[in-house]
């Protein structure tokens, strides 16, 4: 079957093979983002086409790693993120924050739920929305779109560290499963952070893109279904690819394409669940080794310590058979070790492996395909790595291997940056693939207004499921009074994670009334109606973009007769809100034409004549069209930040990233005092050159006050703000640094003086090679050099012999910038000599009398051409005589210039 060839976005997008991809230059500086924003972990790819760069790269973390935790923290009126987060996570977990994305636009009590379900001691609180904050150390309240915005601001600030400069644009890839409050939410979050959000991308959309971006479909289509097991939720998406013909400069290019037919999850099921499972039965275990009825369950810092520690054995377990858990001090000093064997953590997940299928199955079932129509099952997510998992599928498929050909972490990711490249302004990649994802749920609309008459019969369905985003809609109702609008979740069974309500936004349109009556009283060819524009945007959000009312007036209207030609054509108005008076004027003139005067422009009729002249009625109709006011109504958990709410929020993150800018540049300042005591510490003790430069006195003092500051740096210092780790560094500087710099210039002044001398034997050639091959050189410049260049040597040893008596451990007489800025200016002197340009030769001028006589031939010769030209008769004016064609005048060459090397 031909796919269609107007469906879906055209990406221009580059093969990511490897390390390379081939490009075409865009203009400089030119970058964009992606993120992978998942429940427990973050990756971020950059596109920066720059010379010498890899064009798509995963960007590292401050600890060198490729995914960072998506996690958050606020300690002692600090905010931290991703690694460092991390860090505090066992000695402070009610401040360290997790599964923010999963948080989003959900009520209170399911947050809490959740919260409770994953040992996660936040400080919740509902805010003004019904929706879950938290409350920090301070007693500050954040919402949980400023802790995601928090996660995103650490997510942007890789992509910067990365290209070098700040990138603001980006594509963040969600599940499937978000909804509409959940979308957005994560993009006012990404709005707060500062990310300007090109678009959502779903999660197995971009994996799709990665999977085909290096591919050739031209010859075959194929089934494809992307199995994706991460830390939170599970889901299976078919995918079709194809390709189709299309004309490009003149030629037929066969263009690849894909298109997601469907997508089934399961928002619960994941690596986390497995994990939860085992920190229960390890958390039994140390109970019963304690006894006495305690549960370290209470005990948010133990909880902790051994979710991490079961982590890595989750891990261990995925390629070994057996696996020890060992903790220190888990509980009251009390340490915990034991072990388990992979059989025992598959019987403890037995329930989790059959409800893992059911997202493939049910793909299978809606789609109405078998196993065998399937080209290939592509892994992607890092609970897919587990192997009873592995064997499932193999089992259910009845195949003896899985397709692993994605980076199971950055598939994702990679493939949401080439969508971020194609959607970019600035950048342009040479691979072609054509996109359809379609939205995850079905939309539905509802009229509520007074005297409103639902008509059962009409379609009410706005957007059907798996229906390609990026589109607009148009609806159309009749009706005269001010109504509502809500849109719905198509099916009230199937709805977002936490979702308690199918509907989720509502519409007030108003200004239909006041139109209605306006016009009430005028004949009216047809019921007024009111037209709906919604859109649904490549970010999955649906909205009611604008709305407007259409009136159609019919009125008998009095033109003149005479000669009258009438145009019967409707005539079509756009009114203001207010609904302007002028919108009568565009029958107030008529075009009039008569045998006698038919080139002439009608004129209006004035009053006192038109007694003297025949009309008649003409039924004309009018089509009147008057914008309406819309106003969003959002309330409850689901709904976005107010105004003034989104305004708080900003300010408060405001604050935090002036703070974190100056901890930086207190911990740089700290670090860089710290560092500057160890290496003078190490050089006063193992470089004996500074026992030449400096007495034992000044190297007495100077160690004396680097155990002072280094005293004061590890007791009282810990806490000290910048400027006082820059003033303490000043202080040792003061005295470190002349000893240093006459270190430096044991060798570099004498390095200097013998190029400089050198120079100086130079300069004796160069000025005898001007003598010989550069006479016209003015003696006054070339004297000027030489005495400059006496003057130089003549200063250098007169400071060499000062230098002499000069202790080292003393300032130096002079240094050797010194040096070096005394031979630039005399090599400035003689680069201005050479460069004067040999003089053009003198053309010799003939003696006056002979110059007459050449004159007066010249003249007759002239007289005489002209009069034997005026009695020629010539056959043509456009021919050109012979004569006229001379050849260009010679010119004598120029001697070529002579440089002397310097």
């Amino acid at each position: 079957m031909a796919p269609p060839r107007t469906s879906g976005l055209l990406l221009l997008l580059a093969a990511v093979v490897a390390a390379a991809a081939v490009v075409l230059v865009p203009p400089a500086e030119a970058a964009v983002a992606s993120i992978d924003l998942g429940s427990e972990w973050l990756k971020v790819a950059a596109v920066h086409l720059a010379p010498g760069r890899v064009p798509i790269a995963v960007a590292i973390n401050e600890m060198s790693k490729r995914k960072s935790p998506a996690l958050a923290a606020l300690a002692d009126g600090n905010r931290l993120a991703g690694e460092e987060a991390s860090g505090i996570t066992a000695r402070h977990p009610s401040k360290v924050f997790a599964r923010a994305r999963d948080l989003l636009a959900k009520p209170f009590p399911y947050v809490r739920s959740v919260a409770e379900a994953l040992f996660l001691p936040y400080d919740l609180v509902p805010d003004a929305r019904g929706a879950a904050a938290v409350r920090a150390d301070d007693g500050q309240v954040y919402t949980v779109e400023e802790i995601v915005a928090m996660v995103l601001h650490y997510a942007a600030g890789l992509a910067d560290a990365h290209v070098g400069a700040p990138v603001r644009d980006a594509v963040v890839a969600v599940p499937p499963y978000f909804g509409q409050a959940e979308r957005r939410a994560l993009t006012q979050a990404a709005q707060l952070a500062g990310v300007n959000v090109l678009a959502l991308i779903n999660e197995h959309a971009g994996a799709a893109l990665q999977y085909g971006i290096d591919k050739d479909f031209s010859n075959e289509s194929r089934h494809v279904i992307f199995y994706d097991m991460g830390a939170g939720s599970t889901y299976a998406a078919l995918v079709y690819y194809s390709a189709y013909k299309a004309k490009e400069f003149g030629k037929t290019v066969s263009v690849n394409q894909f298109q997601v037919k469907d997508v089934r999850w399961d928002s619960k099921l994941g690596g986390l669940e497995m994990e939860m499972r085992l920190v229960n039965y390890f958390a039994d275990q140390f109970n019963k080794q304690l006894g006495n009825g305690v549960d370290i369950r209470q005990s948010p810092k133990a909880m902790a310590k051994l979710k991490k520690q079961v982590k890595r054995t989750k891990e261990i377990l995925s390629a070994n058979t057996a696996a020890p858990i060992s903790v220190e001090s888990l509980y009251n000093d009390l340490d915990f070790r034991s072990t388990i064997t992979r059989e025992k953590f598959e019987e403890l997940c037995e329930d989790l492996w059959e409800q893992a299928l059911t997202p493939v199955k049910e793909v299978l079932a809606h789609s109405g395909m078998k196993i065998d129509d399937i080209y290939a099952v592509e892994l992607i997510g890092g609970a897919t790595r587990v192997p009873k998992l592995q064997a499932k599928l193999q089992e259910f498929l009845g195949r003896s291997d899985l397709d692993k050909h994605l980076d199971a972490d950055e598939a994702i990711v990679l493939g949401a940056s080439l969508h971020a490249a194609n959607l970019s302004d600035g950048i342009k990649l040479n691979r072609k693939l054509g996109m359809i994802d379609g939205s995850t749920y079905g939309f539905v609309f509802e009229i509520n207004g007074p005297d409103y008459v639902k008509d059962e019969s009409t379609d009410q369905l706005l957007v059907p499921r798996m229906k390609k985003l990026g589109i607009k809609m148009f609806r159309s109702i009749r009706h005269t009074k001010d109504f509502d609008v809500s849109i719905s979740y198509e099916k009230a069974s199937e709805l977002p994670p936490g979702v308690t309500s199918h509907k989720f936004v509502e519409y007030s349109v108003s200004g239909l009334t006041d139109a209605s009556e306006k016009y009430s009283s005028r004949n009216l060819s047809a019921p007024i109606k009111a037209n709906l524009h919604f859109s649904l945007s490549r970010s999955g959000i649906i909205s009611l973009d604008r709305a407007e009312a259409v009136i159609e007036i019919t009125e008998w209207v009095e033109v003149p007769k005479k000669n009258l030609t009438l145009e019967s054509n409707s005539t079509s108005q756009t009114l203001s809100s207010e609904g302007g008076a002028a919108n009568d004027t565009s029958d107030s003139k008529e075009n009039v034409s008569s045998d006698g005067d038919a080139n002439k422009s009608s004129a209006p009729i004035d009053e006192s004549n038109a007694q003297d002249i025949v009309t008649e009625k003409v039924l004309k109709k009018r089509t009147f069209r008057v914008p309406l006011k819309v106003v969003e109504k959002m309330a409850g958990a689901g709904s976005i930040l107010s105004k003034e709410l989104y305004s708080e929020a900003k300010t408060r993150l405001e604050a935090l990233d002036k703070k974190d800018a100056e901890r930086r540049r207190t911990a740089e300042l700290k670090n860089n005092l710290e560092s500057y005591i160890y290496s003078m510490k190490e050089k006063l003790e193992e470089n004996t050159e500074i026992l030449t430069v400096s007495t034992e006195q000044e190297r007495e003092s100077f160690a004396e006050k680097l155990n002072e500051v280094q005293d004061w740096l590890y007791m009282d210092g810990e806490d000290a703000q910048a400027n006082e780790f820059k003033e303490r560094l000043d202080q040792l500087k003061a005295i470190g640094d002349p000893i240093l710099f006459r270190l430096s210039e044991l060798k570099a002044r004498p390095a200097a003086c013998e190029n400089a001398r050198l120079y100086l034997a130079e300069l004796q050639k160069i000025v005898k090679n001007w003598d010989s091959n550069k006479p016209w050189l003015p003696k006054k410049r070339v004297d000027e050099v030489v005495s400059e260049a006496e003057k130089v040597k003549t200063w250098l040893e007169e400071k060499e012999a000062i230098q002499k008596s000069t202790p080292v451990y003393s300032p130096p007489a002079f240094t050797s910038e010194e040096v070096y800025e005394k031979v630039l200016d005399l090599q400035d002197k003689v680069s201005s000599v050479n460069r004067i340009p040999k003089p053009k030769p003198k053309i010799e001028k003939k003696p006056p009398k002979e110059e007459e006589s050449a004159n007066k031939e010249k003249t007759d010769s002239s007289e005489s051409e002209s009069k034997e030209a005026e009695s020629t008769e010539t056959s043509s004016e456009s021919a050109a005589p012979e004569e006229s064609q001379s050849e260009p005048q010679k010119t004598d060459d120029l001697e070529p210039e002579a440089h002397d090397e310097l």
